[in-house]
């Protein structure tokens, strides 16, 4: 059985900024990372490598240079790493990158029963949380999102439960195979890769699959297959800030203070 986790390559947020001119990302000199939530879907895919003996196959699309990344998922110990790398895929909103991805996994399925898909829960340069879902329903998928902890993995029954976290609760959830996981952050700590690993990432085949292969519609991919588009990235102005009375020593005069201040700006009405 074959477990597919889907990554990204994603700018560091950290360093992100934007040319105040073209109210664009100034990508000169940003460093890509894995995006965060993408490295505990590989954790929780290789978990169920250790346990089960499955294989596990990371694919991420991207331009050339988001190889780096696969080769980072091949050190933790990922079989097979594909990158989804073409002209047409460029520009994707959500919906035409869940195309691709579930063209991909599709195709995975077609040499080796898929019985899991792992996703991050969302990415931190688009914060969508869009993609998981959208895969799980072109693949006709059972999903389970939000998941912090897998309690339980029946390989005869063909079954996983799952614990989901949700606004002030949790749900323990089951479902049959095969089925999609968007995880979070809670659900595990990703391993450190070894030296060994490292150095036999540099030396492990990445494959490349453009649209020859997949051979998608290109009107349903890339830019022209995107509903949606970014017009402008912009930063957002802060006023500056100022201490409303004594909190500490004074709490009512400070709330007090504080509903004065909201009523003059007309942030509060009455």
């Amino acid at each position: 059985m074959l477990v597919v986790a889907c990554i990204k390559q994603v700018p560091d947020t950290t360093q992100v900024q934007i040319d105040p001119v073209t109210n664009t990302l100034v990508r000169e000199g940003i460093p890509f990372i894995v995006n965060p939530y993408d490295t505990h879907a590989v954790e929780a895919a290789l978990r169920l490598k250790d346990e089960f003996g499955f294989r596990v196959a990371a694919i991420s699309m991207g331009p050339p240079n988001a190889e780096a990344t696969l080769r980072r998922a091949l050190a933790w110990g990922v079989d097979q790493a594909i990158l989804l790398s073409d002209r047409a895929f460029g520009g994707a909103d959500t919906l035409a990158t869940s195309r691709v991805l579930a063209a991909a996994i599709e195709r995975l399925s077609a040499e080796e029963e898929v019985g899991v898909v792992i996703c991050g829960k969302q990415t931190i340069d688009g914060d969508t949380a869009q993609v998981g879902p959208g895969i799980a329903t072109r693949l006709d998928l059972e999903q389970l999102t939000l998941v912090d902890r897998v309690e339980a993995f029946d390989q005869k029954g063909r079954t996983i439960r799952v614990r989901r976290k949700l606004e002030g609760r949790h749900e323990i959830v089951e479902a049959p195979l095969p089925v999609l996981l968007t995880v979070v952050r809670e659900l595990n700590r990703p391993r450190y890769p070894s030296v060994p690993m490292r150095l036999a990432s540099q030396e492990a085949e990445v494959q490349v699959w453009d649209n020859k292969v997949l051979k998608l519609n290109v009107e349903e991919i890339g830019l022209k297959g995107s509903p949606t588009w970014v017009s402008r990235i912009f930063s957002p102005e802060r006023d500056k800030g100022e201490i409303v009375g004594d909190g500490v020593n004074d709490p009512e005069g400070a709330a007090d203070l504080l509903i004065q201040k909201m009523l003059e700006k007309d942030l509060l009405t009455v």
